[in-house]
């Protein structure tokens, strides 16, 4: 893997795009430590609503800095505008339409980002307004809003310039570095705690053995699919043959990704940030740090359920099987023992439906292993577990894999044997 790394140094375009994306982290984490005008860092305490929406930015919502947000509005706004595609038949059809379509898709998620920024700073700042310099200034609010709200389409910004010049995808190597940059200062503190009113060593050291295997186990399953055979009739176009050669359809174990869990954690959060307006003596509001507050009984159980069939509703809503058998029988390919048509849907949907249950099974067991972990290895604050593992070892699978491609395609050896 060394060797391959320094091969990769060694070709100019290459370096240059890891330089470059390099760069651009670089600036994103400068960012991260520039206070809002207007504002002081606030620390989060038992706020365990902005938990994830801090850790996706890098600790940048407690420090209150300009990129506060992080890539959060765009990544919900992305979700919407991908459900609402299947709802709404003529955007239906600009998906269809090839670069043009999607990038008028992409403008209506630019323009939903910045209203659910807008949204989430107001939120926040009212949520925070010990924070603000002046809490009663609405001059003041309405500024600390505005340059939140810049500070995401600003990295949204800087992710389209990774994907495009950089390595690995811009928006996911963001949320990446934010991670990272959580983890070393809380492995720190987590060190300094051990033995005095902290974990113990034992609990420490049990900690560290079961991370290493879940870390393997969340690799294994990240990487896993089922391969379907599929064999393509030969047919004569012109003077050439086509066709008449085995090949297989993948079917990856976790199909959709880290998105259901992201989308569970929107859903249940949106009570809690309603309860925000709410005066502290309201009812409301107590009923809310009752059941439905991060970390109590009643909200873990619906996180899982939430997990569970948003992979099954996002799953059917990225794979057709359907469409997969059309385009099947179109191309003169066929699944050995399966009859082209409605018999390969059926078949796919069957296997799907298999694939998908194991998958949510697995995302939810992960997503819930911080609330697992704490009480058996005395560890309470765990800031690398659930959603930020699963999003850092398929970002480090996506960026090796894709610079193994450009390896690859100058005829050197990748990383993979």
């Amino acid at each position: 893997m060394w060797e391959s790394i320094k091969t990769a140094f060694r070709i100019p375009e290459i370096r240059k795009k890891i330089w470059w994306t390099v760069f651009l982290l670089a600036v994103f984490r400068l960012g991260s430590y520039i206070v809002v005008p207007g504002m002081s860092s606030f620390d989060l305490g038992e706020h365990g609503l902005f938990s994830l929406l801090d850790m996706f930015s890098g600790g940048a919502l407690s420090n209150m800095s300009l990129f506060a947000l992080g890539v959060q509005p765009y990544i919900t706004s992305s979700i919407i505008i991908n459900l609402l595609t299947v709802v709404i038949p003529g955007w239906q059809e600009l998906s269809k339409e090839g670069p043009e379509g999607r990038r008028v898709l992409a403008r209506y998620t630019k323009y939903g980002t910045v209203i659910l920024g807008l949204i989430q700073a107001f939120a926040i700042t009212m949520n925070f307004r010990g924070a603000m310099d002046d809490p009663n200034s609405v001059g003041s609010l309405l500024s600390i809003v505005l340059i939140m709200t810049a500070g995401t389409v600003f990295l949204t910004w800087l992710g389209e310039h990774i994907s495009e010049r950089g390595i690995g995808n811009g928006v996911s190597m963001l949320i990446f570095a934010g991670i990272v940059a959580r983890f070393v200062p809380d492995a720190v503190l987590t060190l300094q705690t051990v033995g005095e009113g902290g974990p113990s060593l034992i609990g420490l050291i049990l900690f560290l053995i079961l991370s290493v295997l879940i870390v393997a186990f969340v690799v294994i399953v990240t990487q896993g699919e089922r391969k379907i055979p599929v064999q393509y009739a030969k047919r004569v176009v012109g003077r050439k043959m086509y066709g008449g050669q085995a090949t297989h359809m993948p079917l990856r174990v976790n199909q959709v990704g880290v998105i259901p869990v992201i989308f569970a954690s929107s859903v249940l959060a949106f009570p809690v940030t309603i309860a925000t307006f709410f005066p502290p003596e309201s009812g409301f509001i107590k009923f809310v740090q009752k059941f439905l507050f991060p970390g109590q009984p009643i909200y873990l159980v619906l996180y899982a359920i939430f997990i569970f069939l948003f992979s099954y509703f996002y799953t059917a809503v990225t794979f057709n099987p359907m469409e997969v058998a059309d385009n099947l029988k179109k191309y003169g390919g066929f699944i050995p023992g399966i009859r082209p048509g409605r018999p390969t849907a059926e078949y796919l949907d069957k296997i799907l439906t298999r694939i998908t249950t194991a998958g949510a099974l697995f995302l939810t067991f992960v997503a819930l292993l911080p609330y697992l972990l704490g009480p058996l290895t005395g560890i309470r604050q765990i800031g690398f577990g659930g959603t930020s593992l699963l999003i850092a070892v398929g970002v480090a699978i996506d960026t090796m894999k894709q610079i193994e491609a450009q390896l690859v395609m100058r005829q050197y050896e990748g990383f993979l044997k």
